[in-house]
């Protein structure tokens, strides 16, 4: 009898799971999760079994191809986690997948351009003249490979056009994988010491020969384990063809072992001597939390289930030791753990924590590990040898066998959304992944959302709560500062006099300040104070950004050792203070550069001048007012390197900078200490966009920021300079009042129909044509508004169509929709529509509508 299954190919594009044939060369071999070989129209490409079946749904069926892994890149709880991601988001079944496999493994088809007429004559400086030069020179080469050279160039149809005339050929492609298992060559002594010392003074023809090879050997004789063969080249200066040479006399085994990449190995070795390895005894308020969650994995090793914990915990209340220990629980329970954090690069002493206590059982996931090492790390996770995986959002996919622990930390931060298709909240899916592992899961943040506060109310999660610190200190009080008043007084610098006294006061004292603005670069836009005219950026129409720059740190050096890092990134640091400055124009949204112009555009005037503030020109402030003082900025300009956040949090750590000016990345969970003053710059900023979600954005990084004080029994305290001091948002954040706030909201949110009171959907067109933009969306409304008339949408209402607030980034104009209601992704779910939305931006319950 035959076997079918349904499998989802891996062509995003494509909607819905289809049916194939097993063949018998393949039975027993493939199940359910494989990564197969099929047959898909007149492409070849892989897919993943999602299910066998009895019979297939349409007459004539294909055959599976190949199997490309033995062993299940999905487990059967990921299937359904996949499944239930896809209906709820509106994205295809195949695109969630691919969320689930390491980069390198799955892999798209793709189409192969060959050159057939060598000699053929396009016309110069054209699109086909250039695709031709490139095949001439590069030979065949594939879609994507192609793509590379042709950036925001259309080039397909100029090769569809060569195609029809003969000088072209195409033909569907499926590239191999781009990762596998990594080898080395290794050596093994084969013989006894004895029979190795007998011959060991006759392995050479020449001094120089029986010298490397005596040596490799004598080396191997003291390892007896089979080790790398370049640390043998390295103790006796041999090489390869020496080492041939013992083989074939007997006295050692070549061959081949294969290795992990791991990216934790150098972090391994710096927790060696971390202080936090013992179990920190609990405070009263966390003794009560655990035992709240104790008794939730008696229910799940039970099998019933278990809703999630909301713990809510001011910043320093001790929540990571919460989660180390509910980690040590899943293990004892004989399961792994998930432990997602916002940012690997912004939480360094998180990860510290748990290598710590819990040494060769963590595994890291995150961007920028090389394939190789996510790949490697993917593997071992499959294969249950690690315990916990630690990362961001995509730490979630990791394929572990067994889970039993799932944690969010900063569970309200943005990052955890996947900004682009597919779109999803990683907090969102894990809540699901939970429930279907039946595993226990923990959200924990100082200021939660309203969503998820609103969650608690409604039975949906259990609230627990740490509203006091570890350390005795308490929360640093939080003084108000409007700048209208200091205005008034004639005090017209960025810094209000209360900021400069408590900077003064607190360096004299030897201690750290950070200073805080959501905002980078040194001035807002630059205009011309003659005719008006502001400096924007061609592609996106947004005001450009004034930065000087000076020449960033290096990061650290490949293949040094921990103290000689250590010792060049501080000479570097010395270095760079005095190092010289470069200007430029910049645009935050699509990296556009360009010189500032001498003169105006628009009118001719030299009359150019900057105007506003950003993170840039308060470092250069601080300088001003305080020479001497060693300042270090952490933004995005300064961070793009490799290693670039670890090197700035080690050295501000180390106490090798006084001041700390920086943008959102302060708001990550740091613990610093030695920081006693924080200063927030502007903290109106963000505060007043056209989205129902700005003012709960500016209240989370606000009481973030401000949490950074006082962490030690030092204490701290906070300045908030503001304009608005009578705002909701800066009095609750001036007051660490999270409850008052989400009371607040919860009623503004209540009165304007927002969630938790509705949900959203948020369609989004671009194009490079205003016009076409235009068009498509009042179409798409003119249709849906007549979908809205039936009785499935007279519960829904219609935001839109309207431009975006950023109209026009990266070149390309957006006009959006959105829907409002108890569900208005139901009405979505209809194939029609589906057709209607087919280049259409497609986000349930998005959390911006900028």
């Amino acid at each position: 009898m035959a076997t079918f299954v349904q499998i989802v190919v891996n062509v995003p594009a494509v909607s819905g799971i289809f049916d194939y044939a097993v063949p018998e060369s393949l039975l027993g071999q493939v199940g359910l999760g494989h990564l197969v070989i099929v047959p898909f129209g007149k492409q070849t490409v892989q897919g993943v079994i999602f299910r066998f079946i009895d019979r297939p749904s349409v007459p004539e069926v294909k055959e599976v191809a190949d199997l490309v892994d033995p062993e299940p890149v999905l487990t059967q709880a990921q299937i359904a986690l996949a499944e239930e991601m896809a209906e709820a988001t509106l994205s295809s079944l195949a695109s969630v997948v691919g969320l689930f496999l390491p980069a390198g493994l799955g892999q798209e088809a793709d189409v192969r351009y060959e050159l057939r007429i060598a000699d053929y004559e396009p016309q110069k400086s054209s699109t086909e003249a250039r695709l031709i030069h490139l095949l001439k020179e590069r030979g065949p080469l594939r879609g994507r490979q192609i793509d590379t050279h042709f950036r925001k160039v259309d080039w397909r149809k100029s090769a569809g056009y060569l195609i029809r005339r003969g000088v072209l050929v195409s033909q569907s492609v499926l590239p191999p994988a781009r990762v596998r298992p990594k080898f080395i060559k290794t050596a093994q002594l084969a013989v006894s010491p004895d029979t190795a010392e007998v011959a060991i003074n006759d392995l050479g023809k020449t001094e120089a020969t029986q010298t490397r090879r005596e040596k490799a050997l004598r080396f191997l004789m003291r390892i007896r384990e089979a080790v790398n063969v370049s640390w043998i080249y390295a103790e006796s200066g041999g090489n390869l063809a020496d080492l041939q040479e013992l083989a074939e006399r007997g006295l050692i085994r070549l061959f081949e072992t294969e290795v992990f990449r791991d990216p934790l190995e150098r972090a391994r070795q710096e927790v060696d001597s971390y202080p936090d390895k013992q179990i920190l005894q609990f405070t009263s308020e966390q003794q009560f939390v655990w035992e709240q969650i104790e008794e939730a994995f008696r229910a799940a090793a039970q099998g019933k289930p278990v809703r999630p914990f909301l713990l809510q915990g001011v910043t320093g209340s001790g929540k990571t030791e919460i989660y180390i220990r509910a980690a040590q629980e899943a293990i004892r329970h004989g399961k792994q753990a998930i432990i997602l954090v916002p940012e690997i690069a912004l939480t360094p002493q998180t990860v510290r924590r748990f290598l710590a206590r819990f040494p060769g059982q963590v595994g890291l996931v995150h961007s920028k590990l090389s394939e190789g090492e996510r790949y490697d790390t993917w593997r071992r996770a499959r294969a249950g040898s690690l315990k916990l995986i630690i990362g961001p959002r995509s730490a979630l996919f990791a394929p572990l066998p067994n889970i039993g622990l799932i944690v969010a930390d900063e569970c309200h931060d943005a990052s955890y959304y996947q900004s682009e298709p597919p779109f999803y909240h990683a907090v969102t899916a894990a809540q699901a992944y939970s429930r279907l592992t039946g595993a226990v899961c923990i959200l924990g943040s100082a200021t939660p959302t309203v969503v998820q506060r609103y969650q608690t109310t409604i039975q949906e999660m259990n609230q627990l709560d740490l509203p006091n610190r570890v350390v005795e200190a308490g929360l640093p009080p939080v003084q108000v500062v409007d700048m209208r008043e200091e205005l008034k007084a004639g005090q017209r610098g960025i810094f209000s006099r209360l900021l400069l006294d408590e900077l003064a006061s607190t360096l004299g004292r030897g201690e750290q300040v950070i200073l805080f603005l959501n905002r980078r670069g040194t001035a807002t836009y630059v205009f011309c104070r003659d005719c008006g005219h502001v400096l924007r950026c061609p592609n996106c129409d947004m005001p450009l950004t004034y930065h000087i720059e000076r020449q960033e740190p290096a990061p650290a050096l490949n293949g040094a050792s921990n103290a000689e890092n250590r010792q060049g990134q501080a000479q570097l640091f010395d270095a760079v203070q005095n190092r010289p400055s470069t200007s430029s124009l910049r645009c935050h949204h699509c990296g556009y550069e360009r010189a500032k112009p001498r003169t105006c555009p628009s009118c001719g005037s030299r009359q150019i001048r900057e105007y506003g503030l950003g993170s840039e020109r308060v470092e250069a402030e601080v300088s001003a007012a305080f020479p001497g003082v060693r300042t270090l900025r952490w933004d995005w300009e300064t961070t793009r390197q490799k290693d670039s956040h670890e090197m700035i949090l080690t050295h501000f750590a180390a106490h090798r900078a006084d001041v700390l000016v920086g943008t959102q990345m302060l708001a990550k969970g740091l613990d610093l200490p030695l920081v006693t003053l924080v200063g927030i710059v502007l903290a109106d900023v963000g505060l007043y966009f056209p989205d129902p979600f700005a003012g709960e954005r500016v209240f989370q990084v606000l009481t973030q920021v401000a949490g950074r004080a006082g962490r030690s029994e030092r204490g701290g305290r906070v300045v908030m300079q503001t304009f608005d001091p009578a705002n909701q948002v800066i009095r609750s954040a001036a007051r660490h009042d999270v409850s008052g706030f989400y009371q607040a909201e919860l009623e503004q949110r209540r009165r304007l129909g927002y969630p938790p009171f509705s949900r959203l959907v948020r369609m989004e067109y671009r194009h490079q044509d205003p016009g076409i933009v235009e068009h498509e969306a009042r179409r798409l409304a003119s249709r849906l508004g007549g979908l809205l008339a039936t009785d499935n949408g007279k519960l829904l209402t219609m935001i839109g169509p309207v431009p975006c607030f950023f109209a026009k980034i990266a070149g390309y104009y957006r006009w959006q929709i959105v829907l409002r209601g108890a569900d208005p992704a139901m009405v979505l779910r209809d194939r029609p529509v589906q057709v209607w939305l087919k280049d259409w931006r497609v986000e349930v319950d998005p959390i911006s509508l900028l």
